[in-house]
């Protein structure tokens, strides 16, 4: 399938090396998993190497960097040695997201705000070595605006919130959170950030999201592996694209 107009779409596929982690096995292979999603249409792989290696494991990094023709946006925090292992492969994209070892998921976004020295230090050497640096940040304009003033090329708006609320049927508060949302993807747009949104997002929830013009990338793991159980890998990325494609008409 040919790429939605200009919204890209990143798969995420830390949760088949969180089903092949459960026995300790050698599958179901991530890396099998990519190139499907290739196959698929997908525009990038998304890979999160968390410091206590729940799924993703650094030969996973090296394996998709010797055999992936899609580009790599290589999920981390921000430590010394993610920076290292990051500086090693200089993957297409490296995107700093808050980490915390007793978190199912990741919560929150970044709070850059409040580490803004740091995080512009830490970052330069990302940047320098060719890498295109995201930082994953809820949709709060503070946070945007130090994302700008940082150097990062790009935010990703956490869409957490706003899944939650949906599924939980709280509607007012999740259109307010959408509402959020546009918000503040027109503001970094408008700071000269390119802008991409994920976490959470399914079927159901994606179209509000696709629909907002500076969006240019939606990156999505959980839910298209979950589907995957039911109607394939390739067949569960197809969908979700005929859903971006509808939703920029």
């Amino acid at each position: 399938m040919q790429p939605v107009g200009d919204l890209r779409l990143g798969v995420n596929i830390d949760h088949v090396a969180t089903v092949r982690n459960a026995r300790g096995s050698a599958y179901p292979d991530p890396i099998r998993a990519a190139k499907l999603a290739q196959e698929a249409g997908a525009d990038g792989i998304t890979a999160h190497l968390r410091e206590d290696r729940r799924h993703i494991s650094d030969a996973d990094i090296a394996g998709l960097m010797s055999t992936l023709e899609l580009p790599l946006n290589f999920e981390m925090a921000a430590t010394d040695e993610m920076q290292a292992i990051a500086l090693r492969h200089r993957p297409h994209a490296v995107c700093i997201v808050p980490e915390k070892r007793e978190e199912r998921t990741t919560e929150g976004g970044l709070d850059v705000a409040r580490d803004e020295n740091r995080l512009a230090h830490f970052i330069a050497p990302l940047r320098d070595a060719g890498c295109r640096v995201s930082i994953f940040i809820a949709a709060d304009r503070a946070q945007i605006e130090a994302a700008a003033r940082i150097g990062a090329a790009v935010v990703e708006l956490h869409t957490g919130a706003y899944c939650d609320l949906h599924a939980e049927g709280a509607f007012d508060k999740r259109d307010e959170e959408l509402a959020r949302l546009t918000d503040m993807a027109a503001l970094a747009h408008d700071l000269g950030l390119e802008v991409h949104a994920g976490h959470g997002l399914t079927y159901d929830t994606v179209t509000p999201i696709a629909v907002l013009p500076q969006i240019v990338e939606l990156n999505i793991g959980h839910f298209l592996i979950g589907e995957a159980i039911f109607r394939g890998l390739v067949p569960a990325i197809h969908e979700m694209r005929r859903l971006m494609q509808d939703a920029r008409g």
